[in-house]
């Protein structure tokens, strides 16, 4: 199983384990998960909605695609720690990783 944590808009942290073979990404497994993300583009990297600030483990993420780093730039709060979970595919690289929801709310 991978192991992260997501923190909510309200700071609270919460484990989610993920199947080692499931091919999703970060914003597919969220939704699952019930957190409240728009993710209005359904994952091209075409809204932002889905913005996650990576708190621990930026340095094993695959760096960001062009099109990631272009909407991440229209976002007025986004960081150096910014990614969009919609381009964040799920591996055993995010073991031990937190993530904190950033994007717009439903």
């Amino acid at each position: 199983m991978i192991n992260i944590t997501i923190e909510d808009r309200n700071g609270e942290q919460q484990p989610i384990e993920i199947p080692e073979e499931i091919s999703l990404s970060l914003m597919e497994v969220l939704k699952a998960s019930d957190y409240n993300i728009l993710a209005t583009c359904g994952g091209m990297a075409l809204c932002a909605t889905c913005h996650v600030q990576v708190l621990k483990g930026l340095e094993d993420l695959p760096e960001a695609r062009n099109e990631e780093m272009d909407m991440l730039d229209t976002l007025p709060d986004a960081g150096f720690d910014s990614r969009l979970a919609c381009q964040i595919r799920i591996t055993e690289n995010l073991n031990g990783m937190i993530f904190r929801i950033r994007g717009d709310e439903l």
